[in-house]
Protein backbone atom coordinates (compact mmCIF):
# COMPACT_ATOMS: atom_id res chain seq x y z
CA UNK A 1 0.00 0.00 0.00
CA UNK A 2 1.58 3.10 -1.11
CA UNK A 3 1.25 5.91 1.26
CA UNK A 4 -0.02 8.70 -1.46
CA UNK A 5 -3.23 5.40 -1.42
CA UNK A 6 -3.34 5.90 2.36
CA UNK A 7 -3.12 9.06 2.73
CA UNK A 8 -5.67 10.36 -0.35
CA UNK A 9 -8.10 7.67 1.64
CA UNK A 10 -7.73 9.68 4.98
CA UNK A 11 -6.12 6.80 6.86
CA UNK A 12 -3.97 8.22 9.45
CA UNK A 13 -3.91 5.92 12.20
CA UNK A 14 -0.35 4.14 11.86
CA UNK A 15 -1.54 0.63 13.00
CA UNK A 16 -4.50 1.01 11.24
CA UNK A 17 -2.30 1.92 7.86
CA UNK A 18 -0.56 -1.52 8.46
CA UNK A 19 -3.41 -3.41 8.58
CA UNK A 20 -4.37 -1.92 5.57
CA UNK A 21 -0.96 -2.69 3.97
CA UNK A 22 -1.28 -6.42 5.09
CA UNK A 23 -4.67 -6.53 3.18
CA UNK A 24 -2.55 -5.14 0.12
CA UNK A 25 -0.26 -7.77 0.53
CA UNK A 26 -2.34 -10.69 0.55
CA UNK A 27 -4.66 -9.04 -2.32
CA UNK A 28 -0.91 -8.72 -4.50
CA UNK A 29 0.11 -12.69 -3.74
CA UNK A 30 -3.37 -14.05 -3.99
CA UNK A 31 -5.61 -11.82 -6.06
CA UNK A 32 -3.27 -11.24 -9.08
CA UNK A 33 -6.09 -10.55 -11.47
CA UNK A 34 -8.69 -8.49 -8.87
CA UNK A 35 -5.00 -6.72 -7.77
CA UNK A 36 -4.45 -5.76 -11.68
CA UNK A 37 -7.67 -4.31 -12.11
CA UNK A 38 -8.31 -2.54 -8.29
CA UNK A 39 -4.83 -0.32 -9.67
CA UNK A 40 -7.06 1.28 -12.28
CA UNK A 41 -9.52 2.53 -9.67
CA UNK A 42 -9.14 6.21 -8.24
CA UNK A 43 -5.94 6.39 -5.68
CA UNK A 44 -8.59 6.95 -2.54
CA UNK A 45 -10.51 3.90 -2.78
CA UNK A 46 -7.95 1.45 -3.68
CA UNK A 47 -7.32 0.45 0.19
CA UNK A 48 -11.30 -0.58 0.56
CA UNK A 49 -10.66 -2.93 -2.32
CA UNK A 50 -7.51 -4.35 -0.40
CA UNK A 51 -9.12 -4.63 2.74
CA UNK A 52 -12.11 -6.15 1.21
CA UNK A 53 -10.51 -8.80 -0.69
CA UNK A 54 -8.02 -9.13 1.75
CA UNK A 55 -10.73 -10.52 4.40
CA UNK A 56 -12.43 -12.74 1.93
CA UNK A 57 -8.99 -14.21 0.76
CA UNK A 58 -7.30 -14.52 4.77
CA UNK A 59 -11.08 -16.39 5.57
CA UNK A 60 -10.58 -18.86 2.46
CA UNK A 61 -7.10 -19.35 3.53
CA UNK A 62 -7.77 -20.33 7.25
CA UNK A 63 -10.88 -22.80 5.38
CA UNK A 64 -8.74 -24.65 3.23
CA UNK A 65 -5.19 -24.45 5.30
CA UNK A 66 -5.93 -25.91 8.77
CA UNK A 67 -5.22 -29.62 9.30
CA UNK A 68 -8.27 -31.15 7.95
CA UNK A 69 -7.19 -34.46 10.41
CA UNK A 70 -7.69 -31.84 13.46
CA UNK A 71 -11.35 -32.48 13.10
CA UNK A 72 -14.50 -31.04 11.22
CA UNK A 73 -15.31 -29.60 15.11
CA UNK A 74 -11.94 -28.04 15.50
CA UNK A 75 -11.99 -26.34 12.16
CA UNK A 76 -15.54 -25.11 12.68
CA UNK A 77 -14.43 -23.57 15.78
CA UNK A 78 -11.99 -21.46 14.24
CA UNK A 79 -14.62 -20.04 11.74
CA UNK A 80 -17.13 -19.25 14.84
CA UNK A 81 -13.62 -17.63 16.32
CA UNK A 82 -13.17 -15.20 13.24
CA UNK A 83 -17.06 -14.62 12.98
CA UNK A 84 -16.81 -13.09 16.55
CA UNK A 85 -14.18 -11.25 15.90
CA UNK A 86 -15.44 -9.73 13.55
CA UNK A 87 -18.83 -8.95 14.57
CA UNK A 88 -17.18 -7.28 17.53
CA UNK A 89 -14.92 -4.97 15.23
CA UNK A 90 -17.98 -3.71 13.54
CA UNK A 91 -19.91 -3.28 16.48
CA UNK A 92 -17.06 -1.35 18.86
CA UNK A 93 -14.50 -0.53 16.01
CA UNK A 94 -11.77 -2.78 17.49
CA UNK A 95 -9.98 -5.36 16.23
CA UNK A 96 -6.60 -7.29 17.25
CA UNK A 97 -5.92 -8.99 14.07
CA UNK A 98 -5.05 -6.16 11.27
CA UNK A 99 -6.57 -7.78 8.22
CA UNK A 100 -10.18 -7.97 10.66
CA UNK A 101 -9.13 -4.38 11.47
CA UNK A 102 -8.92 -3.04 7.88
CA UNK A 103 -12.11 -4.48 7.07
CA UNK A 104 -14.11 -3.13 9.85
CA UNK A 105 -12.96 0.26 9.21
CA UNK A 106 -13.81 -0.30 5.46
CA UNK A 107 -17.28 -1.32 6.13
CA UNK A 108 -17.94 1.84 8.82
CA UNK A 109 -16.42 4.54 6.04
CA UNK A 110 -18.59 3.46 3.65
CA UNK A 111 -21.67 1.97 5.70
CA UNK A 112 -21.56 -1.19 4.07
CA UNK A 113 -24.23 -3.35 5.64
CA UNK A 114 -23.21 -6.31 8.26
CA UNK A 115 -25.26 -8.62 7.19
CA UNK A 116 -23.19 -8.90 4.07
CA UNK A 117 -20.41 -10.27 6.22
CA UNK A 118 -22.29 -12.34 7.89
CA UNK A 119 -23.30 -14.16 5.13
CA UNK A 120 -19.78 -14.55 3.88
CA UNK A 121 -18.60 -16.11 6.91
CA UNK A 122 -22.00 -18.26 6.42
CA UNK A 123 -21.11 -19.55 3.01
CA UNK A 124 -17.13 -20.39 4.84
CA UNK A 125 -18.52 -22.83 7.46
CA UNK A 126 -20.37 -24.39 4.50
CA UNK A 127 -17.02 -25.29 3.09
CA UNK A 128 -16.46 -27.07 5.58
CA UNK A 129 -19.75 -29.78 5.90
CA UNK A 130 -20.73 -29.66 2.79
CA UNK A 131 -18.83 -31.10 -0.54
CA UNK A 132 -20.60 -30.66 -3.14
CA UNK A 133 -24.13 -29.81 -4.50
CA UNK A 134 -27.20 -31.51 -5.90
CA UNK A 135 -28.35 -28.91 -8.24
CA UNK A 136 -27.01 -25.68 -9.97
CA UNK A 137 -29.84 -23.98 -7.51
CA UNK A 138 -27.65 -25.44 -4.66
CA UNK A 139 -24.79 -24.12 -5.51
CA UNK A 140 -26.47 -20.64 -6.27
CA UNK A 141 -27.73 -20.27 -2.62
CA UNK A 142 -24.31 -20.91 -1.59
CA UNK A 143 -22.51 -18.90 -3.85
CA UNK A 144 -24.81 -15.76 -2.36
CA UNK A 145 -22.44 -15.77 0.41
CA UNK A 146 -19.36 -16.97 -1.06
CA UNK A 147 -19.23 -14.58 -4.58
CA UNK A 148 -22.54 -12.46 -4.48
CA UNK A 149 -22.30 -10.44 -1.04
CA UNK A 150 -18.43 -9.26 -2.76
CA UNK A 151 -19.89 -7.84 -5.30
CA UNK A 152 -22.21 -6.14 -2.81
CA UNK A 153 -19.70 -4.79 -0.61
CA UNK A 154 -17.70 -3.12 -3.50
CA UNK A 155 -21.03 -1.43 -4.76
CA UNK A 156 -20.61 1.87 -2.35
CA UNK A 157 -16.55 1.61 -2.65
CA UNK A 158 -17.15 2.23 -6.54
CA UNK A 159 -19.61 4.46 -6.23
CA UNK A 160 -23.02 4.18 -8.78
CA UNK A 161 -25.18 6.89 -11.09
CA UNK A 162 -28.19 5.32 -10.30
CA UNK A 163 -29.67 3.95 -6.76
CA UNK A 164 -27.41 1.52 -5.20
CA UNK A 165 -30.27 -1.02 -5.04
CA UNK A 166 -30.97 -0.71 -8.74
CA UNK A 167 -27.01 -2.20 -9.24
CA UNK A 168 -27.71 -4.56 -6.78
CA UNK A 169 -28.72 -7.15 -8.77
CA UNK A 170 -25.67 -6.60 -11.29
CA UNK A 171 -22.98 -6.23 -8.62
CA UNK A 172 -24.20 -9.60 -7.42
CA UNK A 173 -24.09 -11.56 -10.66
CA UNK A 174 -20.83 -10.17 -11.49
CA UNK A 175 -19.48 -11.73 -8.01
CA UNK A 176 -20.83 -15.06 -9.10
CA UNK A 177 -19.77 -14.74 -12.81
CA UNK A 178 -15.83 -14.39 -11.59
CA UNK A 179 -16.28 -17.62 -8.50
CA UNK A 180 -18.14 -19.64 -11.18
CA UNK A 181 -14.65 -19.04 -13.70
CA UNK A 182 -12.85 -20.01 -10.51
CA UNK A 183 -14.79 -22.96 -10.08
CA UNK A 184 -14.29 -24.22 -13.14
CA UNK A 185 -10.42 -23.33 -13.77
CA UNK A 186 -9.54 -25.04 -9.72
CA UNK A 187 -11.82 -28.51 -10.10
CA UNK A 188 -9.02 -30.72 -9.69
CA UNK A 189 -7.07 -28.46 -6.65
CA UNK A 190 -10.88 -28.20 -5.45
CA UNK A 191 -11.67 -32.20 -5.42
CA UNK A 192 -8.13 -32.79 -3.96
CA UNK A 193 -10.02 -30.88 -0.90
CA UNK A 194 -13.01 -33.21 -1.10
CA UNK A 195 -15.31 -30.71 -2.84
CA UNK A 196 -16.76 -30.94 -6.34
CA UNK A 197 -18.69 -27.20 -7.10
CA UNK A 198 -19.89 -28.16 -10.27
CA UNK A 199 -24.18 -29.21 -9.66
CA UNK A 200 -24.26 -32.89 -9.81
CA UNK A 201 -27.51 -32.93 -12.02
CA UNK A 202 -25.59 -30.93 -14.19
CA UNK A 203 -22.65 -34.20 -14.18
CA UNK A 204 -24.86 -36.51 -14.30
CA UNK A 205 -26.50 -35.54 -17.39
CA UNK A 206 -23.11 -36.16 -18.93
CA UNK A 207 -22.59 -39.35 -17.10
CA UNK A 208 -20.07 -37.89 -14.68
CA UNK A 209 -19.58 -38.45 -10.97
CA UNK A 210 -17.55 -37.80 -8.37
CA UNK A 211 -15.53 -41.13 -8.98
CA UNK A 212 -15.34 -40.46 -12.59
CA UNK A 213 -13.56 -36.99 -11.90
CA UNK A 214 -11.05 -38.81 -9.51
CA UNK A 215 -10.02 -41.44 -11.57
CA UNK A 216 -9.16 -38.48 -14.39
CA UNK A 217 -7.31 -36.79 -11.78
CA UNK A 218 -5.50 -39.81 -10.74
CA UNK A 219 -4.55 -40.80 -13.67
CA UNK A 220 -4.47 -38.20 -15.61
CA UNK A 221 -6.57 -39.55 -18.69
CA UNK A 222 -9.18 -37.28 -20.02
CA UNK A 223 -12.87 -38.48 -20.79
CA UNK A 224 -15.17 -37.49 -23.27
CA UNK A 225 -18.19 -37.29 -20.85
CA UNK A 226 -16.17 -35.20 -18.30
CA UNK A 227 -14.99 -32.61 -21.13
CA UNK A 228 -18.94 -32.41 -22.52
CA UNK A 229 -19.84 -31.37 -18.17
CA UNK A 230 -17.29 -29.04 -18.51
CA UNK A 231 -18.37 -26.94 -21.66
CA UNK A 232 -21.58 -26.79 -20.09
CA UNK A 233 -20.40 -25.53 -16.97
CA UNK A 234 -18.65 -22.91 -18.99
CA UNK A 235 -21.59 -22.11 -21.14
CA UNK A 236 -23.48 -21.63 -18.01
CA UNK A 237 -20.76 -19.42 -16.85
CA UNK A 238 -20.84 -17.37 -19.65
CA UNK A 239 -24.87 -16.69 -19.39
CA UNK A 240 -24.18 -15.65 -15.79
CA UNK A 241 -21.63 -12.68 -17.29
CA UNK A 242 -24.12 -11.73 -19.69
CA UNK A 243 -26.45 -10.74 -16.75
CA UNK A 244 -24.17 -8.97 -15.33
CA UNK A 245 -22.96 -6.95 -18.24
CA UNK A 246 -25.41 -4.23 -18.43
CA UNK A 247 -24.51 -3.55 -14.45
CA UNK A 248 -21.06 -1.57 -15.36
CA UNK A 249 -22.87 1.48 -16.74
CA UNK A 250 -24.38 1.93 -13.74
CA UNK A 251 -21.13 2.61 -11.70
CA UNK A 252 -19.28 5.52 -11.32
CA UNK A 253 -17.68 6.50 -14.73
CA UNK A 254 -14.20 6.71 -12.72
CA UNK A 255 -14.85 3.11 -11.32
CA UNK A 256 -15.98 1.82 -14.53
CA UNK A 257 -12.48 0.94 -16.24
CA UNK A 258 -11.58 -1.52 -12.95
CA UNK A 259 -14.92 -3.45 -13.25
CA UNK A 260 -14.92 -3.49 -17.01
CA UNK A 261 -11.27 -5.02 -17.09
CA UNK A 262 -11.76 -7.75 -13.97
CA UNK A 263 -15.27 -8.68 -16.08
CA UNK A 264 -12.60 -8.99 -19.35
CA UNK A 265 -9.81 -10.62 -17.31
CA UNK A 266 -12.13 -13.27 -16.06
CA UNK A 267 -14.04 -14.09 -18.97
CA UNK A 268 -10.16 -14.84 -20.35
CA UNK A 269 -9.78 -17.48 -17.81
CA UNK A 270 -12.71 -19.45 -19.38
CA UNK A 271 -11.06 -18.92 -22.62
CA UNK A 272 -8.02 -20.34 -21.25
CA UNK A 273 -10.08 -23.75 -19.97
CA UNK A 274 -11.33 -23.66 -23.35
CA UNK A 275 -8.15 -23.28 -24.87
CA UNK A 276 -6.41 -26.14 -22.89
CA UNK A 277 -8.92 -28.43 -24.14
CA UNK A 278 -10.56 -28.63 -20.75
CA UNK A 279 -7.57 -29.94 -18.59
CA UNK A 280 -8.55 -28.82 -15.43
CA UNK A 281 -8.57 -32.11 -13.98
CA UNK A 282 -5.02 -32.28 -14.69
CA UNK A 283 -3.76 -28.53 -14.70
CA UNK A 284 -4.51 -25.19 -14.13
CA UNK A 285 -5.26 -23.29 -17.21
CA UNK A 286 -3.75 -19.43 -17.46
CA UNK A 287 -4.18 -16.41 -19.04
CA UNK A 288 -1.33 -15.59 -20.60
CA UNK A 289 1.16 -12.56 -19.27
CA UNK A 290 0.62 -10.88 -22.62
CA UNK A 291 -3.09 -10.76 -23.06
CA UNK A 292 -3.03 -9.24 -19.31
CA UNK A 293 -0.28 -6.63 -19.97
CA UNK A 294 -2.87 -5.48 -23.75
CA UNK A 295 -6.26 -5.73 -20.96
CA UNK A 296 -3.73 -3.56 -18.32
CA UNK A 297 -3.15 -0.90 -21.14
CA UNK A 298 -6.27 -0.95 -22.40
CA UNK A 299 -7.59 -0.16 -18.94
CA UNK A 300 -5.44 2.16 -18.19
CA UNK A 301 -6.12 4.18 -21.19
CA UNK A 302 -9.87 4.05 -20.44
CA UNK A 303 -9.21 5.67 -17.17
CA UNK A 304 -7.18 8.74 -18.61
CA UNK A 305 -10.33 8.69 -21.32
CA UNK A 306 -12.40 8.79 -17.83
CA UNK A 307 -10.92 11.14 -15.70
CA UNK A 308 -10.72 13.71 -18.55
CA UNK A 309 -14.17 13.73 -18.89
CA UNK A 310 -15.01 14.05 -15.33
CA UNK A 311 -12.54 16.79 -15.48
CA UNK A 312 -14.64 18.89 -17.66
CA UNK A 313 -17.84 18.11 -16.19
CA UNK A 314 -16.78 19.43 -13.41
CA UNK A 315 -16.26 16.14 -11.10
CA UNK A 316 -12.88 14.97 -11.34
CA UNK A 317 -12.77 12.89 -8.42
CA UNK A 318 -15.22 10.52 -6.22
CA UNK A 319 -16.15 12.05 -3.25
CA UNK A 320 -14.76 10.16 -0.11
CA UNK A 321 -17.49 9.38 2.70
CA UNK A 322 -17.31 10.72 6.31
CA UNK A 323 -13.85 8.62 7.70
CA UNK A 324 -14.68 6.21 10.56
CA UNK A 325 -11.78 4.31 12.00
CA UNK A 326 -11.41 1.21 13.50
CA UNK A 327 -8.75 0.69 15.78
CA UNK A 328 -5.87 -1.61 16.30
CA UNK A 329 -4.75 -2.43 20.30
CA UNK A 330 -1.53 -0.85 21.35
CA UNK A 331 0.61 -3.29 21.14
CA UNK A 332 -0.50 -5.99 18.95
CA UNK A 333 1.72 -6.87 16.21
CA UNK A 334 0.34 -6.05 12.96
CA UNK A 335 3.63 -7.71 10.34
CA UNK A 336 2.47 -9.34 7.62
CA UNK A 337 3.57 -12.76 9.52
CA UNK A 338 0.07 -12.59 11.57
CA UNK A 339 -2.00 -13.70 8.83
Amino acid sequence: MTDRELDAAGITDPALRTAYRVCRTLNARHGKTYFLATRLLPVARRPAVHALYGFARWADDIVDALDPALGTDRRLQAVTDLSAMLETALRTGRAREPVVAAVADTARRYRIPHAHFRDFMTAMRSDLTVTDYPTYADLRAYMHGSAAVIGLQMLPVLGTVVPQHEAAPYAAALGVAFQLSNFLRDVGEDLDRGRVYLPADLLAAHGVDRALLRWSRDTGRHDPRITGALEEFEALTRDVYRQAAPGIALLHPLSRPCIRTAFVLYGRILDAVARDGYAVLHRRAVVPRRHRALLAADGLTRVTVARLRARRAGHPVLPLPPAGAVTVPPGRPVAEETV
